[in-house]
C-alpha cells in the first residue's frame, strides 16, 4: 500500500516537473485534458471528449470550452503549464499575429491538425420566406458602411429590389468568433471587392480595405448573439423575418425547425461544402501544445481519438461535421501522430 502510494506520488511529482520544464514556475497541474475555443467546433470536441472517456476509463473526460476562436487563441498563447489550456478549437486558421503572441510567451511548439469542414450559413426559420442572397447582398445589407458610405438600408429590398420588402434582421457570431472572422473573410469581403475600387483599395490602404470590407453595422440590424449558437436557432425559428448565420452543423442538427438559404444560388449541404462550391465552405482546426503532450495525463490519446472519429460515416459526420477529402485526413491523422511543429511563415 505504502508503496502504490509512493508511486502516485512519484508521478504526480513527474507531472508537475515536465510542466514546470516547459517554461514557467507551477504550483499545480491537471489531471485532464483541456480544451478552449470555437463554438462551431465544440459539439464535436465534446463527441471526441465522450467518447475518449468511453473507451479509456482510465482518463477524466476532457474539458471542453466554447470561447469563440479569438478568446480561445488569447487562452490558448497566454502560456505553457497547467493554468494554460492544451487545446484551442478553432474555426478558422490560426492568424500570424496569434501565431507570434504565442511564441512571445514561450508557447513555441504549436501542432495544427485540419480536423474537418464546415460552411457558414445562413437560415431562416422553417415558415421564412425563403431569401435567396449573394455576397454582395448581404455586405450592403450588414456592412457598416458598405463602399465606404454610411449604411441607409432598412429592409432587404432596399439593398436589392428582387429581395422580400422586410426588415433587415440578422442574429450572428460576436467578434471572438471564428464565424465572424470567416463570414468577414468569406461572403463580407468578396461582396464588398464586387467593386474594383474596394479591391484596388486592399492593396493602397488594407487598413482602410478592412474596415471598409469587414465591420458590421451596429443599429440593430445585425444583432451580436454571443457564442451560443443554439439561441440563434431560438431567435429565427421564433421570428419568421429574421436571419441566423452560424456553424452548419447547427442548421444539420435542426433542419426540422430552419432551412438553409441559398449563396449565389448555392445550397448550404454535405455535398456543397465538401466540393467547396458553397461560398462560405471553410475548414475546422484544433492547435495542440506539443510541450504538453507528455506533461497532460490523456492528451496524446485525445489527440488520436479526433483521428478515429472524423472519418465518413464516423461519429463526427453523424453529428454533422463535414468530412474533410481523403488526402486531408490522411494528412491529418500523420500530423495527429507525428505532431509536427506549425511554421508560422506559412500564417497570415
Amino acid at each position: 500500500m505504502v508503496a502504490n502510494r509512493f508511486i502516485a506520488g512519484s508521478a504526480l511529482i513527474t507531472v508537475i516537473l515536465a510542466l514546470s520544464a516547459c517554461g514557467g514556475q507551477q504550483s499545480a497541474t491537471r489531471d485532464q485534458v483541456r480544451a478552449v475555443g470555437s463554438s462551431t467546433v465544440y459539439p464535436f470536441a465534446k463527441a471526441v471528449a465522450e467518447s475518449l472517456a468511453k473507451s479509456d476509463t482510465t482518463l477524466k473526460a476532457p474539458i471542453i470550452e466554447s470561447t469563440g476562436t479569438g478568446a480561445g487563441m488569447k487562452l490558448f498563447c497566454a502560456g505553457i503549464g497547467p493554468q494554460h489550456p492544451d487545446v484551442e478549437d478553432a474555426s478558422r486558421r490560426m492568424k500570424k499575429s496569434e501565431f507570434d503572441e504565442c511564441q512571445k510567451n514561450n508557447v513555441k511548439e504549436i501542432v495544427e491538425i485540419q480536423v474537418g469542414l464546415d460552411g457558414v450559413a445562413f437560415a431562416e426559420g422553417s415558415n421564412g420566406p425563403g431569401i435567396a442572397l449573394t455576397p454582395e447582398d448581404v455586405y450592403k445589407a450588414l456592412a457598416k458602411t458598405p463602399f465606404g458610405k454610411p449604411n441607409t438600408a432598412m429592409k432587404w429590398k432596399d439593398v436589392n429590389p428582387a429581395l422580400p420588402d422586410e426588415p433587415i434582421l440578422v442574429y450572428g457570431p460576436p467578434s471572438t468568433s471564428g464565424t465572424r472572422d470567416a463570414l468577414k473573410e468569406l461572403i463580407l469581403t468578396r461582396g464588398c471587392e464586387s467593386d474594383p475600387a474596394m479591391k484596388a483599395l486592399k492593396e493602397s490602404d488594407k487598413a482602410k480595405h478592412d474596415a471598409i470590407c469587414g465591420e458590421l453595422r451596429e443599429d440593430g440590424a445585425y444583432v451580436d448573439a454571443g457564442e451560443n449558437d443554439n439561441l440563434i436557432v431560438q431567435k429565427i425559428e421564433a421570428n419568421p423575418k429574421a436571419i441566423g448565420v452560424f456553424g452548419y452543423s447547427y442548421l444539420e442538427e435542426n433542419k426540422d425547425k430552419l432551412k438553409g438559404l441559398t449563396m449565389s444560388g448555392v445550397t448550404p449541404t454535405y455535398e456543397t461544402i465538401s466540393d467547396f462550391s458553397y461560398p462560405g465552405a471553410r475548414p475546422l482546426y484544433i492547435y495542440v501544445k506539443k510541450a504538453h503532450i507528455k506533461a497532460i495525463p490523456g492528451l496524446q490519446a485525445y489527440v488520436t481519438e479526433w483521428a478515429k472519429l472524423w472519418s465518413k460515416g464516423g461519429v463526427l459526420a453523424k453529428a454533422g461535421m463535414v468530412v474533410a477529402p481523403e488526402a486531408v485526413l490522411a494528412a491529418s491523422a500523420k500530423a495527429a501522430s507525428e505532431l509536427p511543429v506549425l511554421d508560422g511563415s506559412q500564417l497570415k
